[in-house]
């Protein structure tokens, strides 16, 4: 009675049907594996809760779905269509947590084959790599403080070529002019710059000169990570 259940209506003979117990352990290996894929994302790392929920929960979500699929070609296709289209329906997200989604897909599709030992490893071997990366820091810049990326509001009548070089000379170590766009109906330019100071200390000193050459118009600094980090 408890199979006949779980069939689905249109199975036929030839149909591989999954059994409860097989059902239940791969959900429970898959959700455990998220748990640890949670942890260790913690570790050194910026994040939220309803990131870290869903996190623990996508390798058993993507578990069932292979599960379901369970060699059906046409099915895979309309499958991967779906999940193509969750990254159009979510805001940016950086580089690692996007890296964190994909290998909590991937666990989750490796136990949805069957395979749960090959899972288990994956796992833990990728989850090791990744505490070592946090723990070494992996890809930080030395002296990061200094790579900053600065805004800067002007009139539209102010000729922006070489305005503020002078100044960026004195208290920076280079400085890169990567981006001018209108604002505010096209009555101002926002300057976008890529520097590396030359001490951080100076930073408020640097903006103060800026501000006598651009009319006190708005000026913002910000750590080069917070806006390039996005993919």
């Amino acid at each position: 009675m408890l199979n006949t259940i779980f069939q689905g209506i249109f199975d036929t003979q030839t149909t591989n049907v999954i059994s409860v117990s097989d059902f239940l352990l791969c959900i429970a290996v898959s959700l455990a594996l998220g748990l640890v894929l949670a942890a260790v994302y913690t570790y050194k790392t910026r994040y939220t809760k309803s990131f870290l929920t869903t996190l623990a929960l996508l390798p058993a979500i993507v578990c069932v779905v292979i599960l379901m699929v369970n060699g059906n070609v046409g099915t895979g296709v309309a499958v991967a269509g779906t999940f193509s289209l969750v990254r159009f329906r979510s805001v940016p997200g950086t580089a690692k947590e996007i890296g964190a989604i994909f290998l909590a897909m991937c666990a989750g599709l490796i136990a949805g084959m069957g395979y749960l030992g090959y899972a288990v490893l994956f796992t833990v071997v990728l989850c090791a790599i990744l505490f070592l990366y946090n723990l070494l820091d992996f890809g930080s810049r030395k002296n990061g403080e200094r790579y900053k990326v600065l805004h800067i509001t002007i009139p539209e009548n102010l000729d922006y070529t070489g305005a503020f070089d002078e100044v960026l000379d004195k208290y920076t170590a280079s400085h890169e002019l990567v981006q001018v766009k209108t604002t505010n109906m096209g009555s101002l330019f926002r300057l976008t710059y890529n520097l590396v100071l030359k001490s951080p200390e100076e930073e408020k000193e640097l903006i103060d000169k800026l501000r006598c050459r651009n009319g006190n118009l708005e000026i913002s600094v910000s750590c080069k990570e917070t806006v390039t980090c996005e993919l």
